[in-house]
């Protein structure tokens, strides 16, 4: 019998040999291997509208090694898988350089201080371009009296010109460069629409009585819309980014919970160092009303009690005795204590969290999939309605149309930016995401994030997950605080909640009527609970897997959602999609109702954002005229009610801060 093992060991250890070789030489021609992968999330600066991130995304999935990328635009973020034997973040920097955008990917540059120095230009700029537009606008309308006709034409276009080179220089530069790739975005829109109206000003200024005038025809220059497009863009731009950086709060709060020093010992001194010195294995010093700087376990004597709600929800503080785990992030309350450096950097549990944040918020919907491929020719699309447009008004109304057939084509240009299109999803993400984390509920990504909402079915593991574990003091095993409260709430819901258990049949049935549970299950084995996960799944349900083992983990791969509890096994957590930091299992019912309002928050952004578009294009492109109405968006409203559409996305977005 040994040697028929031995003889079935090498022949299948040979099979994965030989498997284990064709997959390396694979590996040589394709770079989806895996063992070379690397996944990151970088900041890319210079993205404005859903053009800009369509066109970052297409063109960093263009570079050879790149796997997938996927962008977040309200987080100015680009989260990529490469093979870093054929690329490097370098190289795909070099990449994204080539069509206006810069990707930060060295250490030592300060992704916020770049941001607060761009966000105080752009401030800067958009105060200048108010003084511009309304210096414009005074002369335009009268109240500011200058000269002649001609004097005052001259002088609007001395001002407008100064506002766009000034205010508005990077419109056109980034216009340029997406040209020269073949590409567009909002700032092409702009561009055009801003220099059309300039151009066309500046010729009736110094031509218009000869060329119009001659031919009894009444002229008017347009240097007002030109600068108010660029000053109510830039004013629109600098409210989205007020309300953008709230829509991060949940991230910056999660990073405010590391110190930034530690008290190191150093041979029997304490030393104070940044805690990018801590080692593992080094010995650190904390003290009341310090935050733990990194992960390790208590060491000597000490006891201290820990704040671990940051981390975990629970609200009373956890005393701590030698050997006991401690985390980066939570905060003395009493005691001081000496503990041994385990995880530190990156491999922290905070670190962690921070990243599986950031790497759901910057996920993609799969309704955002379809956004980004109309996103695309968006843009394109709406140059192409702008031309219709002039065409259309020339061979209506001939040479004397002239002047309305550009001002229709240029109120296209600027109405239909699709920043609000690009925004919908994204920051309702962002929202939603943010606020499960600041409950501890972690969501792996988007598709979790809208899959929750569906569950009609629950399995539940009993021991660790339902109940506590025994203790000395208490050797029954009790039910976890609020378990009965979170499973009435789930059923409330209309949520079938089964419980699935190890225990003799007595055992189960005791805990599944004190925790209200109509079905229940006793003496299963891992597959069972496979198998009951999918048995629901043939009878339509869409199942939700809560466990908190090793053993739930076929479950928790079976299931439409899983969900695994944060002081389970690491195993259990990396197969979740959401994972419930702490214990208190309400965070269940909270977490599919917050998905439900994320959900519903982005058909709102989606519907508001494409309706505006399909209501102001016929608008601004003159249809009321066709109709015998006199009126019209002009390209000053235009600018306007395009600022106001992506502000009004973002700030409906952030009403979900204000849900319960």
């Amino acid at each position: 019998m040994v040697l028929s093992f031995l003889s079935y060991w090498v022949q299948n250890y040979n099979i994965f040999r030989n498997y284990t070789n064709i997959l390396k030489e694979k590996s040589k021609k394709s770079y989806n291997f895996a063992f070379v992968m690397e996944k990151k999330t970088f900041a890319v600066l210079g993205m404005m509208c859903a053009g800009c991130a369509a066109n970052v995304e297409k063109r960093l999935n263009q570079t050879e090694g790149v796997v997938s990328a996927a962008v977040n635009l309200p987080a100015r973020t680009a989260m990529i898988e490469y093979n870093e034997q054929i690329t490097s973040p370098e190289q795909m920097k070099a990449a994204l350089a080539g069509i206006g955008y810069d990707m930060v990917v060295e250490e030592d540059r300060n992704v916020e201080a770049i941001e607060r120095q761009t966000y105080k230009s752009l401030r800067n700029k958009v105060i200048i371009s108010w003084v511009f537009a309304l210096l414009v606008m005074a002369i335009s309308m009268g109240p500011i009296k200058i000269g002649t006709r001609d004097t005052a034409n001259q002088t609007m276009l001395i001002l407008s010109l100064l506002n766009i080179l000034y205010c508005g220089r990077q419109f056109y530069v980034n216009a340029v460069r997406q040209l020269l790739h073949a590409s567009a975005n909002m700032d092409t829109l702009v561009a055009l629409s801003t220099g059309i109206s300039f151009l066309f000003s500046a010729f009736n200024t110094f031509w218009g009585e000869s060329y119009w005038g001659t031919q009894g025809m009444e002229w008017h220059t347009y240097f007002d819309a030109s600068v108010m497009i660029i000053t109510f863009v830039l004013t629109g731009r600098l409210m989205e980014e007020r309300a953008k950086h709230s829509t991060a709060s949940a991230i910056r709060a999660l990073m405010g919970l590391t110190p930034k020093t530690a008290h190191l010992i150093d041979t029997g001194d304490v030393v104070e160092v940044p805690i990018s010195a801590i080692q593992p294995g080094d010995t650190i010093e904390v003290r009341p009303g310090e935050k733990i700087p990194v992960d390790g376990r208590v060491v000597g004597d000490g006891i201290a009690h820990i704040d671990e709600s940051a981390m975990t929800g629970e609200s009373v503080a956890v005393e701590k005795h030698t050997g006991d785990k401690v985390l980066a992030g939570t905060i003395v309350r009493e005691g001081t204590f000496r503990f041994k450096a385990e995880e530190v950097g990156q491999k922290t549990v905070l670190a962690n969290m921070i990243r599986m944040v950031q790497e759901a918020q910057g996920s993609k919907a799969p309704v955002q999939r379809i956004v980004d491929k109309i996103a695309l020719v968006f843009v394109p699309a709406v140059g192409g309605i702008a031309l219709l447009t002039f065409l259309a008004w020339y061979l209506i109304g001939g040479h004397a149309y002239l002047p309305q057939a550009i001002l229709s084509a240029v109120s296209v240009l600027v109405i239909a930016c699709p920043c609000a299109m690009g925004l919908a999803t994204p920051t309702a993400l962002m929202v939603g995401i943010g606020k499960a984390a600041e409950k501890n509920i972690l969501i792996k990504d988007a598709t979790a994030l809208e899959e929750i909402r569906h569950i009609n079915a629950m399995v539940i593991d009993k021991t660790g997950t339902l109940t506590q574990p025994t203790t000395p003091t208490t050797p029954t095993e009790t039910l976890k605080p609020h378990a009965q409260e979170a499973m009435q709430q789930l059923q409330d819901m209309g949520i079938e909640v089964y419980m699935m258990s190890g225990d003799k049949e007595e055992r189960a049935a005791y805990i599944a009527q004190e925790a209200h549970i109509a079905h229940y299950r006793s003496e299963v084995k891992p597959q069972d609970k496979e198998d009951l996960v999918r048995d629901l799944q043939a009878r339509g349900k869409h199942v939700a897997m809560v466990g908190d083992g090793i053993n739930d983990s076929q479950a928790l791969a079976a299931a439409d959602v899983s969900i695994a509890m944060g002081k389970g096994t690491d195993v259990a957590m990396d197969v979740a999609q959401v994972t419930l930091m702490g214990s208190d299992l309400r965070r269940i019912p909270e977490a599919i109702s917050l998905s439900k309002q994320t959900v519903n928050m982005i058909h709102q952004n989606l519907f508001w954002a494409f309706i505006y578009n399909i209501i102001c294009i016929p608008l601004a492109a003159g249809l009321p005229y066709l109709i015998g109405l006199s009126w019209q968006i002009t390209p000053m409203w235009a600018s306007a009610l395009m600022a106001f559409s992506s502000v009004s996305v973002v700030l409906n977005s952030l009403r979900l801060k204000l849900k319960s």
